[in-house]
């Protein structure tokens, strides 16, 4: 493995989408949402250190979430769980790993990644990270993912790509397209130069840092002005003070949306962002009936096509119903059509309203 070689796990989100599982105390990035006996952090835990080693893994998380990091990845350093005050989203996340990883080693080069997706065929991801290895430290580039679609999801954000190789199966970046409408989205599936955007990316430290300069300078300026801190005992002072000033912004927008060298590797290999209770439903195993269950004691009769998470503890019978979300925790019962699951961000805010923060 190379040791200027590393890789910054995102893992800081709430996932509200997969409430009432997914809470802000405990986000789906800490849940086996399919049932698989690991958690979506500790998968993507698992994957990467087949990549680097696991002293170059770092994981940036919320400060709340530390403890919950340290107890399910216990292979990882404790230095390498960076604590972030507050949610700026992921422009500030890679920010702050990338200016520590400049000072630590000149010459790294950086996957940084969400911690809760779902990848299926591991070796042939490992192929595409490592291409993607090879190709930024050959060249001035920022590359990124993207996902070979295999449906019109308006779920996904897409990545439109020159058709001319750039080198062999890696392609420059023409434009970034947020979720589509299904019209669109069949459009770009028809003119077979789209994919889906994984939030993968990949570049030299030192360029990601150029790239934030030039197109963010505000952010740059505040970690440029704390950079001597990085790797001390003052690291975490300079951090409470940075962050509070920072825009709360992606790397979409902050960077790749605006620069001029950003590539992409098409690539297949079983991704899902398991944004959704519905996009579970299509990663894990169903029965006869299209019913993916979740749950030691769950009797089925007469219902089709429905996701069921459930304690193993408590018998549930389902009988009646096509299509529909099933959720129980200890305090709170979901039922909800599939087709509205992305409504459930707005009842969580109706929840909040009515309720507190009791449930969430």
């Amino acid at each position: 493995m190379n040791k200027h070689h590393y890789v910054a796990i995102m893992a800081g989100g709430i996932g509200s989408r997969f409430w009432p599982m997914s809470r802000t105390n405990f986000p789906k990035q800490f849940l086996d949402i399919l049932g698989t006996g690991r958690t979506l952090i500790q998968q993507t835990w698992d994957r990467y250190s087949k990549l680097v080693n696991k002293e170059n893994i770092f994981i940036i998380t919320a400060q709340e979430y530390v403890n919950i990091v340290k107890k399910q990845v216990p292979d990882i350093p404790e230095e390498n769980i960076l604590a972030e005050p507050s949610r700026k989203n992921t422009a500030p996340c890679i920010a702050y790993i990338a200016f520590k990883l400049l000072k630590k080693d000149p010459k790294a080069l950086m996957i940084a990644a969400p911690a809760d997706n779902l990848i299926l065929e591991t070796d042939e991801f490992l192929k595409t990270a490592k291409k993607a290895f090879s190709f930024v430290d050959h060249i001035n580039a920022l590359l990124t993912i993207g996902v070979k679609p295999t449906y019109p999801n308006t779920g996904y954000g897409y990545i439109q790509h020159d058709t001319t190789e750039a080198a062999p199966d890696i392609f420059k970046v023409k434009t970034f397209t947020e979720k589509p409408n299904l019209e669109l989205a069949k459009a770009f599936i028809a003119s077979g130069d789209f994919l889906w955007n994984a939030g993968i990316f990949t570049w030299k430290v030192k360029n990601i840092i150029t790239a934030l300069e030039k197109h963010e300078p505000e952010l740059y300026e505040l970690f440029a002005a704390e950079k001597d801190k990085f790797n001390t005992d003052a690291e975490r002072e300079a951090v409470e003070n940075i962050y509070p000033q920072c825009t709360n912004i992606s790397i979409d927008f902050a960077v790749m949306e605006k620069a001029d060298n950003v590539f992409v590797i098409p690539a297949s290999f079983g991704w899902s962002d398991l944004g959704t209770w519905n996009s579970a439903w299509e990663n894990k195993d169903k029965d006869y009936f299209g019913n993916a269950v979740v749950g030691k004691h769950v009797m089925v009769v007469d219902a089709n096509n429905c996701i069921v998470h459930v304690p193993d503890n408590k018998l549930v019978l389902l009988q009646g119903l096509k299509d529909y979300i099933i959720i129980d925790t200890k305090d709170v019962l979901l039922i909800c059509k599939k087709d509205k699951e992305q409504e459930i961000k707005q009842y969580v805010a109706e929840v909040k309203r009515n309720m507190g923060d009791k449930y969430l």
